[in-house]
């Protein structure tokens, strides 16, 4: 199967944007109910699922500290400086030189881009595209109590974010791991869930209203156009189901972890206990099964000086990133993307030390970290660091393509929602799957 992705997400993206406008929640549960042929034991021996957890930091990383030298590829390359703080996990990611996404330019607002691989987001009237994330929410967001998670740090809201909707509608990042928390473990008082529950009612009688008006027209329509209503009342009755099934998980407990609900920092500048903690809720939201997918927005752009333990910053991240070759700035900027790398490298060894039916959540799980930006003084969009980790892919090796020609990084996302389970052939401006990177 290879659908024309933006084309056939349309419809239905359009149809959830209109639930969520009228404060309905489609978190689409795997209830008992709908999988009775599972026993216990059969769920004991079952496949572990597939997650992915797509991570872009705005700011990028100084290149020649992050890639590793083109002549030292495949599994006997040399670590970089910065990769140099994942050599426990050296054999549990893999680095790419030379790729980037077809056309997408413009410098920062290429950011929205990076998990969507929509053309000149800097043009007027620039319309974005469904990420890669929220194509998979659609297909398998049923199977977990949140479709997805929209995370960020620092970011600025209404205007970057890396999940958006077919409909080219951005999604807004959830800021606070103390909220991010609140949803996935803490059950609402009774006044909230009978709240929860109105709006979901309110969301049926909305479909229902919706549906009746709709009918009203069809006598008179065309036959091209009553086949278009067909498809939208298919869509009315499946969105019906699913509000009912979100009624039926209101009632359901949600996990208990024993780790405590985090305290935010107060300010921006702490940036980097933003980063560990949202790291954290990804992890427990994996480890709990609460979500398979998860985005985070590292708005470095929108971030002040930054307080990093052992380290003297004296600048704006942003105004760093513009170092201009000051020795001064490259200082600083090296010890910001080397306290990212070591807390990516902690997010690794939990995920690797978390245990799932005989396999570890790092081999279940796809982290995708990288940026939009190729070298963030001078704003190129093009030779992206970008390393990719876990998800039972062959690892280990550092992967050559073409510097002056990239090689499409939407390759990579092809392989990524074939992995989860999904038989697509093609993803935005995608040529196929990613050459060279070999599942286990």
């Amino acid at each position: 199967m290879n659908p024309s992705v933006h084309v056939s997400t349309q419809r239905s993206v359009s149809r959830r944007q209109f639930l969520r406008a009228t404060g309905v929640g489609l978190a689409l549960p795997l209830l008992d109910a709908m999988v009775p042929a599972f026993s216990r034991a059969a769920a004991a021996i079952a496949t572990p699922p597939r997650r992915m957890l797509g991570i872009c930091n705005n700011l990028g990383l100084l290149p020649e500290k992050f890639f590793p030298a083109l002549n030292s590829t495949g599994a006997g390359y040399t670590l970089s400086p910065y990769l140099e703080e994942l050599q426990a996990h050296r054999n549990d990611f893999t680095v790419f030189s030379g790729v980037s996404h077809p056309d997408v330019d413009g410098g920062h607002p290429a950011d929205n881009c990076f998990l969507t691989a929509a053309p000149h987001p800097g043009s007027g009237g620039f319309r974005n595209t469904i990420s890669v994330d929220q194509y998979a929410a659609e297909r398998l967001g049923h199977l977990t109590r949140f479709p997805s998670l929209t995370l960020g740090v620092n970011v600025s809201q209404g205007v970057r974010s890396l999940s958006w909707t077919g409909a080219g509608v951005l999604i807004p990042c959830e800021e606070h791991a103390a909220d991010v928390y609140r949803r996935l473990f803490l059950k609402g008082s009774p006044k909230e869930v009978r709240e929860q529950e109105r709006k979901l009612s309110l969301g049926q009688s909305i479909m229902d209203a919706v549906a009746g008006q709709a009918k009203s027209l069809q006598r008179d329509l065309g036959a091209h156009d009553r086949e278009r209503l067909d498809q939208y009342f298919t869509g009315v009755r499946d969105l019906e189901k699913r509000l009912e099934k979100s009624r039926e998980w209101e009632k359901k407990p949600k996990p208990v972890v024993k780790e405590k609900q985090p305290v935010d920092p107060d300010s921006p500048a702490e940036y980097m206990e933003k980063v560990r903690l949202m790291y954290d809720m990804a992890a427990l939201a994996f480890e709990t099964d609460s979500t398979r997918l998860i985005t985070l927005m590292l708005d470095s752009v929108n971030s002040p000086t930054l307080d990093i333990e052992g380290a003297h910053i004296t600048d704006g991240y942003h105004s760093l990133s513009h170092h201009g070759k000051s020795e001064k700035k490259l200082v600083q900027l090296e010890a910001i993307d080397r306290e990212h790398m070591r807390h990516l490298s902690a997010l690794f060894t939990r995920l690797k030390g978390t245990g799932e039916q005989g396999a570890n959540l790092l081999d279940q799980s796809m982290i995708l970290y990288g940026s939009n930006l190729g070298n963030a003084s001078t704003h190129v969009t093009t030779n992206l660091p970008v390393l990719f980790a876990g998800g039972g892919f062959k690892h280990g090796q550092h992967l050559v393509y073409d510097k002056e020609n990239n090689y499409p990084l939407p390759n990579l996302f092809v392989s990524m929602l074939q992995r989860m389970g999904l038989e697509e052939g093609a993803f935005a401006s995608s040529t196929g799957t990613m050459k060279g990177l070999e599942m286990v």
